[in-house]
């Protein structure tokens, strides 16, 4: 049941389980053999970060998450979602698959509603460029995630921490980076960009993540994007791994305390990135969090969107009324 297996947001971070006399855990290696995507970082204390770079569609970074945790027996996983997307961990690959190839009026109607106008269309776009990919390689994004979930499940004490930046925050800061005509150009962008894509193309990704690439492409003309989406979210991951990486308090140890293994979970993209930010000892996540206040180009962008959408639906109902009306009546 999933529901007996505790997950912690980036917010929610300290490890405070009571350590056993076994710890560390007989099963844990001291010495592991990790695959090439792995990267040890240690804090001052002497806990441990196995961070493991992946590709969001790779049945090969699957593998990698597995061993690694399995070897490492970590007291915290940390994974790249946050709250508002850890239903992906529940899903199953058929049910994702659906999910991802149905994009309906009602999943629009819903992200709207609980995004705003201008942020929900702009999940919606993202979501079909990941529905492309899906149905291009017939499999659903987040499977490393699930694996890490399943194998973390495994594993006596350990916690599942969600330690991205909401994303509901990374997509206000990202359009609001962006003016008026780079926001119609990105969004003509999202849905016009969909070039067939093989498995053999995302293997050959593995060396940077095959999403965090596309977003790459688009910072020529798009280059705030890639701050937003990439740099910031650096940041954060790093800030979320040292407070997942806390010590465990325990006063029969030598100082009070044991040092922490956490397995990091993130598309390698961000490999770069937070090792760069490892060694800062201020992080100013107050600062990335922030959501600027829409200008009024915006809003009246905003509103003339709700025009638009209203006078679509509308006229939708006209025509189904005509064309049902004779069967009907």
């Amino acid at each position: 049941d999933d529901d007996d297996y505790e997950t912690i947001s980036g917010e929610e971070s300290d490890v405070e389980d009571n350590v056993e006399l076994t710890y560390p855990p007989p099963l844990r290696q001291s010495n592991p053999e990790l695959p090439p995507t792995c990267t040890v970082l240690e804090t001052q204390f002497g806990s441990k970060v196995y961070l493991v770079g992946t590709a969001h569609f790779s049945m090969e970074s699957q593998e990698d998450v597995a061993r690694v945790i399995q070897a490492t027996q970590p007291d915290v996983v940390t994974v790249e979602l946050c709250n508002s997307r850890k239903n992906i961990l529940s899903y199953n690959e058929e049910m994702l698959l659906e999910e991802a190839k149905n994009i309906n009026t009602e999943k629009i109607v819903n992200s709207i509603k609980q995004s705003g106008v201008v942020q929900g269309i702009m999940h919606i776009l993202l979501l079909s460029m990941s529905a492309h990919l899906t149905k291009e390689l017939g499999m659903a994004p987040g499977g490393e995630f699930r694996r890490a979930y399943r194998e973390a499940r495994k594993v006596p004490r350990c916690r599942l921490h969600l330690g991205d930046r909401p994303i509901q925050i990374t997509l206000k800061r990202a359009l609001s980076s962006l003016s008026l005509w780079q926001r119609i150009r990105l969004a003509w962008y999202l849905i016009t960009s969909k070039d067939p894509i093989s498995k053999e193309d995302v293997e050959k990704c593995k060396q940077k993540d095959l999403l965090e690439q596309m977003l790459e492409e688009m910072t020529g003309e798009f280059p705030a994007l890639s701050r937003v989406f990439v740099n910031e979210r650096d940041i954060y991951l790093a800030s979320s791994l040292k407070a997942a990486a806390e010590p465990i308090q325990h006063p029969e140890s030598p100082g009070g305390i044991i040092p922490t293994v956490v397995v990091g979970v993130v598309g390698i993209g961000h490999m770069p990135g937070i090792m760069a930010n490892w060694d800062e000892d201020h992080y100013d996540i107050a600062e990335i969090m922030k959501v600027p206040e829409g200008s009024v180009i915006g809003k009246v962008f905003k509103w003339t969107l709700r025009v638009t959408l209203i006078g679509v639906v509308t006229l939708g109902c006209v025509r189904f009324y005509k064309w049902a009306a004779p069967m009907i009546f």
